[in-house]
């Protein structure tokens, strides 16, 4: 059972989003928040599987509440709910720990599905997206941006097709690799960079330059 946290200060939309959880099988809503400072008092309470996140809150933005959260020894992961995929929000809340984001007008179908995928270890990532948002952000952070430099010939290509947002069985397909291959280059990769998950590696991948903010 995925267990989830609401975090949205519009109860509408909160409302939605708990019908649609609350209506799997697999899935259970245990607990909402209406501002970003409740989060980490009631993550603590509720252990939540995955939190969706609003990025927009009158008093503690989703940015920083992610940031709160991320400071835990076991965090949840965090899918970040914007209105807009474009919003300079959306960088700033996977730079602070975020697996990825979903839009408030995407399918229902789709919300569950990025669930789902962020709870299995995934990433929910949008590479056009990404691009345009590393664009208006860029920033490279120096240790980082060497580890880049220091992968791998192969864990560069690995990291160069996370960023376009495949799958381990994906980047397999791709390399013809296996995909017990594909897990270990990736858990490689990531302890290389210092990272935590697949999202903050491919944020790394746009910082260093590996992948560019102007292709495609």
């Amino acid at each position: 059972m995925v267990r989830v946290v609401l975090v949205d200060d519009e109860s509408l939309v909160r409302a939605g989003l708990a019908a649609l959880v609350g209506a799997e099988p697999d899935m259970e809503v245990v607990g909402e928040a209406e501002d970003g400072a409740a989060v980490p008092d009631l993550v603590a309470r509720c252990a939540p599987d995955v939190v969706l996140m609003d990025v927009r809150m009158p008093r503690l933005d989703g940015i920083e509440a992610t940031r709160a959260l991320m400071r835990a020894p076991a965090p949840p992961k965090v899918i970040v709910v914007t209105t807009f995929d474009s919003d300079e929000y959306v960088y700033g809340a996977l730079r602070a720990g975020a697996q990825g984001f979903v839009l408030k007008r995407s399918r229902p179908e789709d919300i569950l599905a990025a669930v789902r995928v962020v709870h299995a270890g995934e990433s929910l990532l949008f590479p056009s997206a990404i691009r345009a948002l590393a664009r208006a952000h860029a920033g490279a952070d120096g240790p980082r941006v060497r580890a880049v430099a220091a992968l791998s010939g192969r864990e560069s290509d690995v990291l160069v097709l996370m960023a376009r947002g495949l799958s381990n069985s994906e980047i397999s397909g791709e390399l013809f690799l296996g995909v017990e291959t594909v897990k270990t280059h990736v858990s490689a990769i990531l302890a290389k960079l210092g990272v935590r998950d697949r999202t903050q590696a491919v944020i790394a991948a746009y910082d260093s330059g590996l992948v560019g903010v102007h292709r495609g």
